[in-house]
């Protein structure tokens, strides 16, 4: 069987067939919610971010479930003040039997009422995190969990490159990108961006926009923003306020009253409310690697 492509040419395979694709179950698409995939750079913040805006939704009065989406299983405990077990730990208990599980086993009530999930993931360098998104939604579908939730949202681990930790955005209405104001950040947001891309082909997600984080400035995102297609929808500076609050397993509505707090968690209400009343998809187009190294930075 040949399978080398003409020159220049991709594979034509459909969605979910050969090994750059997890193919999502029909039955297990999100109707009832609001759905937004946060994704980013490893370490740009993207658990913060995600905690902080679940809280801001719920503020607003929304049912919220967060879904974190790394084997460290660390996306949630802010909300949880622990260390949660994952789907996978909890299915192995049971042999993955998941008929033996009760929705307490996986499911924990976090600060205001945010639902919190840790789907986790297959040991290192085995499995694909695909099975285990699929396997996360499967269970919360069995429990009748997604039926009285407004907003879903999936916290996915950094600098993704294959279609198995890519498949929440088949599940998702938006996905969103956190980034820094720097190099490494935005030059992983463009490859998320062409990963985002890709999905809106076969799935309705649609690119939402860039959370920029931990930046005083945003001048290099917004030349970016500028050259590709993408658009600014909060502004998070770089606080000492943050940083204290992971050290006190805490969301950012539950440290000190401040001025300067009040004006970050104004900020995530502010982007709540904006997401909840809709957000026009972005019609971006990320560059090539080696264009991108050239735009990028000073002369």
């Amino acid at each position: 069987m040949n399978l080398i492509s003409p020159r220049g040419a991709l594979p034509t395979r459909p969605d979910g067939e050969g090994s750059v694709q997890v193919k999502m179950e029909p039955s297990l698409k999100i109707e009832t919610a609001k759905v937004f995939s946060v994704y980013g750079k490893g370490g740009i913040g993207k658990s913060t971010t995600s905690s902080n805006l679940s809280v801001a939704f719920s503020k607003l009065g929304k049912r919220v479930l967060q879904i974190g989406c790394d084997p460290k299983h660390d996306s949630t405990f802010t909300l949880t003040k622990q260390l949660m077990p994952t789907v996978i730990d909890v299915l192995e208990s049971v042999d993955f039997h998941p008929e033996e599980l009760r929705v307490e086993d996986f499911v924990y009530e976090g600060y205001n009422g945010v639902m919190c999930v840790e789907a986790g993931g297959p040991p290192a360098g085995t499995g694909c995190g695909g099975y285990v998104v699929g396997q996360t939604v499967k269970l919360l579908k069995e429990h009748h969990l997604l039926e009285d939730t407004d907003v879903v949202i999936f916290d996915v681990l950094g600098d993704v490159v294959c279609g198995g930790f890519a498949s929440p955005l088949q599940h998702a209405d938006r996905a969103l990108i956190v980034a820094a104001n720097d190099f490494d950040s935005i030059f992983a947001m463009n490859r998320i961006v062409a990963a985002i891309t890709a999905k809106a082909k076969n799935y309705d997600v649609r690119l939402g926009g860039v959370i920029a984080n931990r930046s005083a400035e945003t001048d290099e995102i917004d030349r970016f923003n500028a050259a590709v297609g993408m658009k600014t929808l909060a502004h998070f500076p770089d606080l000492d306020v943050i940083r204290r609050s992971r050290l006190k397993k805490s969301t950012l509505f539950e440290m000190e009253p401040s001025p300067e707090l009040e004006a970050v968690q104004d900020e995530y209400l502010r982007l709540a409310a904006s997401l909840w009343a809709g957000t026009e998809p972005l019609p971006a187009e990320p560059m090539k690697d080696r264009d991108l190294f050239d735009f990028l930075g000073f002369d």
